[in-house]
């Protein structure tokens, strides 16, 4: 245990943020460097060594919490890193991008504020790579055995690391011309600066990983060519088809996808452009969509220079306690509060899109809107409640529907899908085709990226099984496992 009394003398503290004035200006991570250290073991002592840790429910890797805790909690660096390491891949990665629902499931949640477990993990992983603690791991001896994984997402990543570890040779296939997928184009750089990718790849090219960007498999490399080129494949290509908004005014020029958003702005920061090509620039911008990619969104605005920036969502407005009908240890939909909400714009709940209407040129200068409620378990419209705003810059931030399969990935494997339209597969993450494998949103749908590692993780190991006969890998979930929720 760390301090016995943790829990009932020390507050709760978060991570410290730049003020607004200073980071809408750059684009660099936005909490104050170094603010987290002087404060983190004494936060870590808040972990009151529960009977029964549901925080290791809440998340899916299977995170040893309370012991990373004690140990942070003694300012043992090395041996909180080792169990950080134990169950995640890439902690720097989910210290700074996943939601916490190991929070939400807290034990001392119940009745006060939460341990702040992120901000913990990200410093123990942070000063793990200042002190040299993160080394590579390359396997003592190889199989002979090699695999493809299709995607370098986290899902695609932790199987690729996993893999290489155990001794097969990997080679990781890309259709960006970077790895890291939507860790690389989909997270804006203030929310995580890409060195913290880079050091990683670096880690698993030492390790043994090959990596193929600007290879599309479907399009660029036939899809049944790569399978008889390796003894396996792991597709973890994600859920990447945005949710799309068939109203009027669709077609009209800057109205986007945030997915064709986000990336230019990321390739300004990597060098590749000086200007995006769809800037925010002294225009009004809409957000259509509240979740964290619509937040993305907002914070890219602002630090484009946006003249005002409005963030639309269909659902109402959540409150900032839970529900009844979503108790502890649950994920609650709570009203949140991002580093992009802080730093301005309006956010507006319960109201749908009608249509969008352009100028002259077939720009898109408006949109129209209209107030909704769910009544009998259905969303109705409001009589008398349209209203129109500006809009020069719309991004469409509605989430995903699944995987591509205008690339022909699907169909050259000859893949079978499920009802929902994900890549079928049984309780080893296998296809319906012999030596292919599906890990994280390509096989489960959009979700979170704890999920995504936790499947690359358990993918990895049916993988090392169908290629051995055996493993010692570890599958910190099933492929039908969800999150804690009702």
């Amino acid at each position: 245990m760390a301090d016995p009394k943790g829990f009932l003398t020390t507050g709760r503290e978060v991570a410290e943020t730049r003020p607004v004035g200073e980071r809408v200006k750059d684009w660099n991570e936005v909490y104050v460097p170094g603010s987290l250290l002087p404060i983190i073991s004494k936060q870590a002592g808040r972990c009151m060594d529960c009977g029964i840790p549901f925080c290791h429910n809440g998340c899916p890797l299977g995170n040893l919490i309370p012991e990373w805790n004690d140990y942070a909690y003694r300012e043992d660096w090395t041996a909180a890193s080792e169990r950080l390491h134990a169950t995640n891949n890439f902690p720097e990665f989910t210290g700074r991008l996943c939601p916490a629902p190991c929070e939400s499931a807290c034990v001392l949640g119940i009745n006060q504020p939460a341990v702040t477990i992120k901000n913990v993990e990200v410093s123990i992983i942070d000063k793990a790579w200042d002190s040299g603690d993160v080394t590579p791991q390359p396997p003592e001896r190889l199989s002979g055995k090699t695999v493809a994984v299709i995607g370098s997402g986290p899902a695609g990543l932790a199987a690729a690391q996993q893999l290489t570890r155990a001794g097969h040779t990997v080679a990781v296939y890309e259709r960006a011309d970077r790895i890291g997928g939507l860790l690389r184009y989909g997270i804006p750089e203030f929310k995580m600066e890409k060195s913290h990718i880079n050091r990683r790849i670096e880690q698993m090219r030492a390790e043994g990983t090959k990596f193929r960007t600007e290879v599309e498999i479907g399009k660029d490399l036939d899809a049944a060519k790569l399978r008889r080129r390796y003894d396996a494949v792991v597709i973890a290509a994600g859920a990447t088809v945005s949710r799309d908004l068939p109203v009027p005014g669709r077609e009209l020029n800057g109205v986007h996808f945030a997915m064709e958003y986000l990336p230019l702005a990321n390739k300004v920061q990597e060098g590749d452009l000086t200007v995006s090509p769809i800037t925010a620039e002294g225009k009004h911008v809409v957000v259509i969509g509240g979740g964290d990619t619509g937040a993305d969104c907002v914070g890219t605005a602002h630090r484009q220079g946006a003249a005002s920036v409005t963030q639309l969502e269909i659902m109402p407005k959540p409150g900032e306690e839970r529900n009844a009908n979503q108790p502890w240890p649950t994920f609650p939909m709570l009203y949140k509060v991002t580093s992009a909400h802080e730093e301005g714009g309006e956010r507006v709940y319960s109201v749908s899109t009608t249509h969008f209407e352009g100028d002259e040129d077939g720009n898109v200068q408006s949109l129209h809107l209209i107030e909704v409620e769910f009544k009998d378990g259905k969303l109705e419209q409001k009589a008398g409640t349209e209203r129109v705003i500006p809009a020069q810059l719309v991004t469409l931030a509605m989430g995903f529907t699944g995987t591509d399969q205008a690339n022909g990935l699907v169909q050259q494997f000859g893949l079978d899908l499920d009802e929902r339209g994900n890549i079928a597969r049984d309780e080893d993450y296998a296809t319906n085709v012999d030596g292919v494998y599906v890990a994280g949103d390509a096989g489960r749908g959009q979700s979170l990226i704890v999920w995504a590692i936790a499947e690359g993780r358990s993918a990895a190991r049916g993988v090392d099984r169908y290629l051995t006969g055996a493993s010692a890998l570890p599958a910190p979930i099933r492929p039908t496992d969800r999150s804690l929720m009702v």
